[in-house]
Parts: structure tokens; C-alpha cells; sequence
């Protein structure tokens, strides 16, 4: 008897993994298929695009400035940049301007020329022509360059030190860049964002026609980092005039964007 027994149980085993094999198998078949429908021209699908996008205040602005000076000599010009260099440093660091915020993006001098006659040699002139006088280019001095970065990270005294930085015989100041130091997270809220628009007109299209969502077969993403969506008359003012930087720059926000575009296979 329990012999029998012992037969039975192995024969519904058997049967149990027979039948359990083949459900395997035709579930494998189905997803080979599917996979090898991908790179298939006949395979079906749908392409959405989402957007998503976040604002927040800008938290540091960027300033920009030349200091440029001129001297008979390279020294002597380089000198002169040095000077100013050092009183502009000192009013940033009175200002609690960090060191690490300030980076030197180009120092550089070229030679300046002036063309030169050569007055030994007499040119004989009639009324009609007189040849113009033999001369060459020679050095005259040289010009000396140095551009910086300055980012500040208390927005509320932007204006006030471009004020001072104009007082003290920088050229070429320029800004301020209003920014968000540490974009990444809002970034990825705005991707965020992005996707989830996508998915939602995804399947209000799979329902009005009719079709199942499948895997994603494609996705891409565009947008980025976009520029203050409100200025004050101050600011706006200070840009297309000759007056002074005001002491008060309204900073606006800023509006970090995506654009998704995702394709789903459809059954």
C-alpha cells in the first residue's frame, strides 16, 4: 500500500512539473516574442512629449570685471592691474565676499603699435603726387588684461558692491547673473514633472484608442536652466542707461525646465 501511494505521488509530480514546464515555456516564447518586436518595423507604438518645470529665487549672482591698464613696459602695465587688482580684493573681502568665490578667468598683455614715419628720408612732391613717407610699426607699449568672477552669495548686497567695484577703476563691470548655486534637486523635480505629464496623455491616448501601454522603447530629454521670469524697473533701467547700478537689484525667480519625449510599444 504505501508502495502505491509512493507511485501515485510520483506520477503527480511528474504531471505537476510537466504541466509547469509548459507554462514556463509558453510564457518565455511570449516574451521573446515580445523582446524581438522591438527592433521590429512592424511593431506598433506611440510617442508623447511632457513638460515640467519649477521656480525658485536665485540664491548667488555673478559679476563680472576687467581691470585694464597700460604701460611703457610689460612690468609697468602689469603693475598697474596689480594695484587695482589688490583694492578690489580688499573691498570684496570687507564685503564677506569668500575667497573661493572670486576666480581670475583670464590675465593676459599685448603690445601696443604705433606707426611710425621715417623723417630722414625726403620725399620729392610735385603738385600733382607726393609718395607717401616710408615708416614701420614699432612697440609703443604694452596693455595689460585681467578678467574676474566674483559670485556673491548675499543677493542683497549685489548692488551695492558693483557700486563700489565701479568706484575703484575696474572696466568692463558687467552682471549681475542671477543663478541657483545647487540646481541639481530642482532639476530632477522638474524631469520629474516632465515624465509624469508624459505618462498621463500616454494612457489618455492608449484609452481613446483602444490599446494597451507596453514597454518604454525610447526616451529623451531636453530643457534646462532658464533665465529670471520677472525684472524690476531698477534693474531694467540700469541696463539700457549710463546711471548707477542701483544699491537694491530685484533678483525675480528662475525656472528650471524639462522636456521628455517618451515612445511606448502599444498591443
Amino acid at each position: 500500500m504505501p508502495s502505491e501511494y509512493i507511485k501515485n505521488l510520483y506520477r503527480v509530480s511528474f504531471a505537476f512539473l510537466i504541466v509547469l514546464s509548459l507554462f514556463f515555456v509558453v510564457k518565455l516564447l511570449a516574451q521573446w516574442r515580445e523582446y524581438g518586436m522591438m527592433g521590429s518595423k512592424n511593431v506598433n507604438t506611440i510617442t508623447l512629449s511632457g513638460h515640467g518645470e519649477v521656480t525658485a529665487v536665485p540664491d548667488i549672482a555673478n559679476i563680472y570685471f576687467t581691470i585694464k591698464k597700460d604701460g611703457k613696459t610689460v612690468k609697468e602695465a602689469q603693475n598697474a592691474v596689480a594695484l587695482i587688482e589688490k583694492t578690489s580684493l580688499d573691498f570684496l573681502k570687507d564685503n564677506k565676499v569668500a575667497e573661493k568665490d572670486i576666480k581670475t578667468t583670464n590675465s593676459s598683455f599685448n603690445p601696443k603699435y604705433e606707426y611710425r614715419y621715417d623723417t630722414k628720408i625726403l620725399m620729392p612732391c610735385n603738385d600733382f603726387n607726393c609718395p607717401p613717407r616710408p615708416g614701420k610699426n614699432v612697440i609703443s607699449g604694452y596693455e595689460a588684461y585681467e578678467s574676474i568672477t566674483v559670485k556673491v552669495r548675499n543677493t542683497d548686497d549685489t548692488g551695492r558692491i558693483m557700486q563700489g567695484l565701479g568706484g575703484l577703476g575696474v572696466t568692463d563691470l558687467s552682471g549681475p547673473n542671477f543663478a541657483i548655486d545647487d540646481e541639481d534637486g530642482l532639476k530632477a523635480e522638474a524631469r520629474k514633472k516632465a515624465i509624469d505629464d508624459a505618462q498621463v496623455k500616454a494612457k489618455v491616448l492608449a484609452k481613446d484608442l483602444g490599446v494597451k501601454l507596453g514597454r518604454i522603447s525610447n526616451f529623451s530629454e531636453g530643457g534646462g536652466y532658464g533665465g529670471p521670469i520677472y525684472y524690476g524697473k531698477a534693474m531694467m533701467d540700469s541696463a539700457v542707461s549710463s546711471a548707477p547700478v542701483p544699491a537694491e537689484i530685484p533678483k525675480g525667480e528662475n525656472i528650471i525646465s524639462s522636456d521628455v519625449t517618451i515612445t511606448y510599444e502599444i498591443r
